[in-house]
């Protein structure tokens, strides 16, 4: 009936939902036409007869034969299996559940395994929900583990079933079918057919084999969720990156694919932090964060700014909202750059620099020139820039801040990268000092990037104007911060060396990394001190066709940055950059293509 998907299901079973425009049953039916069957056997129930009419009776020159069951929401689905037992006994069998969406090779997998007694099974991943079994060495399922005997302790030793399973006839007329009944009749029809399989398995756990599938796609759609990520991954060609984008992060939902386009640092935070705010889960999650007040306390103690000069919020983005809405006149931008700020104007308020060279470098100089002759009330800086990793000298800034103050206009620095900088601790301008020389200056840092924790939602935004600094924080939820963040302040102190030593690694990391990407012949890899490059993509590629080629191949996602305004169609990509197993991984890869 599937409740959970709302109104996707209101009309229709779950196998008439359609996933990028096809229907579930359409999508099957196709798959099992290349197959050597002599006929489909499925059972309705919910909204059977529309089913029926969509479908009909045979599907390229294969019959189908219809089981209905009339009480279908008073039973599960081992009273649906029982109801066509005499076909499971005439044949062998191919069994599927009809809410799954899956690669064509998984039924080739099944059906030229020499193994009669199938199950396809999956390592156990986060997102996945259902029937789990153990297997031993040789492959033979030794214990079905059920929802409510799920132990996460023990989860990397389960694999999902993927609910898809042959059985010789043999196997079904000798022992599924009979314990089916006999299971039926003891417990009840309101149960799952997997419980059968469970007890025949400890009986004798040579009888069924698991088939582990490796790198085949696969999903079981259940709710609105679920059909979001099916439509990800099982896009057409043309809209792949289009989904995948779209999403705007939520990658651990699929973790089998290596995120390179979302920018942290990969070297912290470490396990210690991790175990420390694990151990404290339970109260976290019950328990309300503290107000604002607390919160500016904390953000204070963690970066060494005044209470009145710092405001923290549930990530940049909140702050770069409120920040756009609220400052007055016209805002001076450098592209291409990161659009979440110009997007945030009304398009008649921009003024924008395009440096005119070929890696988009530019000075503080370039910046004053500029604005000083196309006169703009607010000019952003992005340090080190992105896209470019273009990187400005804290003194230059400084000297532009001088500028502005002269010329009446305020600057705004995102300094969300400058911790991957070389030399990082002394370009900071997180200093009290520093802002109250230069009051008319905001300083915007996003903590999720360098600090490697995106999930807690964490920014801050540092002037020593108090009066704009009051002004936002009145715009914001008293409770703008959650727990984990808040946490997350709390003890961060304690790890200030880990820190330094995260940020010293990765920098040798990037070094090399720089290295290894300007041997690959279609890159251009332009320099940066952020924790990115930017890299045209030479011919025979397009950043599109290139990126989406990664991804279909290698299960790689990477940014195709052409379409951002200042790049004039040009082929660019930005590639962040990760530890050096994923990095190794992906310059292996495009080795691969250079072949």
């Amino acid at each position: 009936m599937g409740r959970r998907l709302g109104e996707f299901t209101k009309d229709n079973t779950k196998c008439m939902v359609q996933v990028n425009g096809t229907r579930l049953i359409d999508r099957l039916l196709g798959q099992l036409s290349k197959l050597s069957l002599s006929r489909i056997v499925i059972v309705v129930g919910y909204k059977g007869d529309e089913l029926k009419k969509h479908v009909g009776n045979q599907y390229s020159g294969t019959k189908i034969e219809y089981i209905n069951n009339p009480i279908y929401d008073k039973t599960n689905n081992i009273y649906s299996l029982a109801l066509a037992k005499e076909q499971m006994q005439q044949d062998d069998t191919l069994l599927i559940e009809s809410d799954l969406i899956f690669d064509d090779n998984l039924f080739s997998l099944i059906t030229d395994n020499p193994y009669p007694n199938l199950a396809l099974v999956a390592k156990y991943e986060s997102w996945m929900d259902g029937t789990m079994v153990c297997i031993d060495d040789e492959k033979n399922i030794i214990n079905f583990i059920p929802k409510e005997a799920f132990s996460f302790s023990e989860a990397d030793k389960y694999y999902k079933t993927i609910n898809i399973y042959k059985f010789s006839k043999e196997f079904s007329r000798t022992k599924y079918i009979p314990f089916l009944e006999a299971y039926s009749k003891a417990v009840g029809n309101n149960e799952y057919y997997e419980n059968v399989l469970r007890i025949i398995t400890l009986l004798d756990n040579k009888e069924l084999k698991a088939l582990p599938i490796t790198n085949e796609k696969w999903y079981e759609i259940d709710d609105k969720q679920d059909l979001d990520i099916a439509e990800a991954l099982f896009a057409e060609e043309k809209d792949i990156l289009r989904k995948y984008y779209g999403r705007f992060g939520g990658y651990w939902r699929f973790p089998k694919m290596l995120d390179y386009c979302y920018l942290v640092n990969p070297y912290f935070p470490p396990s210690k932090i991790i175990d420390e705010m694990q151990a404290n889960f339970g109260t976290l999650i019950t328990q309300y964060p503290s107000g604002m007040k607390v919160n500016t306390l904390l953000a204070s103690k963690c970066w060494g700014i005044k209470e009145e000069y710092i405001l923290p919020g549930n990530g940049a983005a909140e702050l770069i909202k409120i920040l756009m809405e609220q400052l007055p006149g016209t805002i001076g931008i450098t592209r291409p750059t990161f659009e979440e700020y110009p997007n945030r104007r009304d398009k008649s308020t921009i003024v924008t620099f395009v440096p005119q060279n070929n890696e988009y470098r530019y000075s503080a100089q370039d910046l004053i020139d500029y604005f000083g002759e196309h006169h703009a009330d607010n000019i952003l800086l992005i340090n080190p820039d992105n896209p470019t990793g273009n990187f400005i000298p804290k003194q230059d800034i400084l000297n532009l801040a001088s500028w502005c103050e002269s010329k009446e206009i305020r600057l705004i620095v995102d300094e969300s990268f400058v911790d991957f900088s070389n030399n990082w601790e002394h370009n900071t301008l997180l200093h009290d000092s520093t802002l109250e020389s230069h009051p008319n200056m905001l300083v915007i840092k996003s903590i999720s990037k360098s600090y490697g924790v995106p999930g807690i939602r964490l920014g801050i935004l540092c002037s020593a104007d108090t009066q704009i600094i009051s002004s936002l924080k009145s715009a914001v939820s008293i409770w703008n911060i959650n727990s984990f963040c808040e946490y997350f302040m709390q003890i961060y102190t304690k790890y200030e060396k880990e820190y330094r030593r995260a940020c010293q690694k990765f920098i040798e990391e990037r070094n090399l990394f720089e290295q290894q990407l300007r041997q690959i012949s279609f890159l251009r890899v332009i320099p940066s001190e952020a924790n990115y490059f930017l890299t045209e993509v030479l011919p025979p590629y397009t950043a599109s066709g290139l990126v989406l080629k990664m991804l279909k191949e290698f299960n790689i996602l990477m940014r195709d940055c052409s379409g951002k305004q200042g790049f004039d169609g040009k082929q660019y990509m930005r590639i962040a950059v990760r530890d050096h197993n994923d990095n190794t991984r992906l310059i292996e890869s495009l080795k691969q293509l250079e072949k």
